[in-house]
């Protein structure tokens, strides 16, 4: 029989215009797919789900639920949105699209950097703001200053901490060294017993890297290991000067702790392109849109970094040679 195949998100999903060759299917696409009762209903005859950011929990992949499932595509880099664990002990075959978006994603991370050091949009409106506080007050310096009262710093100036060495982090090293910054590269936080000796010998302990880092970039998966790998007691080791960028995941980051540490002085900005709770709809969903963080150096993009002419190129061949082998038995980029 033909593989039932369902793309449940063709706003983010490149799917190829012949559709997927080699094995017998169908395609059936969807736009978006909203409610968990749109998700169950479609999912109810499918054998291959395409999925980006929608989410395959322990009920979704319960038999009852996706009776014919038998493999997850998803098309992003990530694949924190399956339950592998769920996925792995149905069976359920699950890949993902990697690299596909390090040029834009690196790139978003160097501008995320520059308007947290610069405060870009902040200046941009106070210079556009009717009566002019820069014509009254000559200059609008004062909203550039770190939290001591000193100028910012420059890329030659600055030490830009890795956190997350794979293709996305080395690429995000290069662009930084060509601005001019030293790199430092952190060791795991806890070493991984499953790594093989010396693994992280050419790296810096992560708590050194949090003292010396002005600019520090995370740049790894979210999993049980990476939750709220950076909180109060990381923030207060921190440079006072430093910016944290984050285009790795929501949940790395605990939302209201990096709030408290910028009230408190303790770094000088946080920029980020991804959430806890992904929509953000206001302050019920992340304190960094609470009233009392309005006047923080807090820079938010909404999980776009990703989004180029050149990823969805690549994230479409990806995806279509990942299905492709999976249907004719030449399986590629696998997870479980």
């Amino acid at each position: 029989m033909p593989s039932t195949i369902v793309a449940l998100e063709a706003q983010h999903q490149p799917l190829p215009v012949e559709g997927f060759e080699g094995f017998p299917n169908t395609l059936t696409v969807y736009e978006k797919t909203s409610t968990r009762e749109e998700l169950h209903a479609r999912l109810r005859n499918a054998t291959v789900a395409i999925t980006t950011t929608v989410k395959f929990d322990a009920e979704t992949l319960d038999p009852n639920v996706t009776p014919h499932l038998q493999y997850i595509a998803v098309s992003a880099t990530g694949t924190d949105p399956v339950d592998l664990v769920a996925a792995k002990s149905r069976g359920i075959r699950v890949t993902n699209c990697p690299g596909a978006n390090l040029d834009a994603v690196s790139e978003h991370a160097i501008s995320l950097y520059f308007a947290a050091r610069r405060r870009i949009v902040l200046l941009d409106r106070k210079t556009r703001a009717q009566p002019s506080e820069w014509k009254r007050e000559g200059s609008l310096n004062k909203y550039m200053r770190l939290p001591d009262g000193s100028p910012p710093l420059t890329c030659k100036d600055e030490v830009l901490g890795v956190v997350g060495y794979g293709g996305l982090g080395r690429r995000i090293a290069d662009l930084a060294r060509a601005l001019g910054m030293k790199v430092l590269v952190a060791a795991r936080k806890t070493p991984d017993a499953h790594s093989p000796p010396n693994a992280d010998s050419d790296r810096v302990p992560f708590d050194d890297v949090l003292r010396q880092a002005t600019v520090l970039v995370l740049a790894i998966p979210r999993n049980p290991q990476t939750l709220n790998l950076l909180s109060t007691a990381e923030f207060e080791k921190m440079h006072t000067h430093a910016v944290l960028i984050n285009i790795a995941r929501g949940g790395i980051v605990d939302e209201a702790a990096v709030v408290q540490a910028l009230k408190d002085k303790q770094i000088a900005g946080y920029a980020t392109d991804v959430y806890q709770v992904e929509p953000v709809d206001g302050p019920q969903d992340t304190p960094l849109l609470a009233e009392d963080a309005q006047d923080l150096n807090i820079t938010m993009t909404p999980h776009l970094a990703w989004f180029s002419r050149r990823t969805l190129k690549n994230l479409g061949d990806i995806l279509k040679a990942t299905v492709e082998g999976w249907g004719t038995g030449r399986e590629i980029n696998v997870i479980v």
